[in-house]
């Protein structure tokens, strides 16, 4: 049972890892383009 559990908590760790790892490089890659990040929107990128 702890193996199970030990498991499922490592799963959410590394899930919750990523998911802040992709929102940190898609925050760059709009600083990049010269836009401002609101909440999890990037305003005023240029496209291209």
């Amino acid at each position: 049972m702890f193996r199970l559990a030990r498991l499922v908590i490592l799963c959410l760790i590394a899930f919750i890892a990523g998911v802040f790892f992709e929102r940190q490089a898609q925050a760059d890659k709009c600083l990049a383009a010269g836009g401002n990040l609101k909440g999890s929107i990037c305003e005023g990128a240029a496209h291209g």
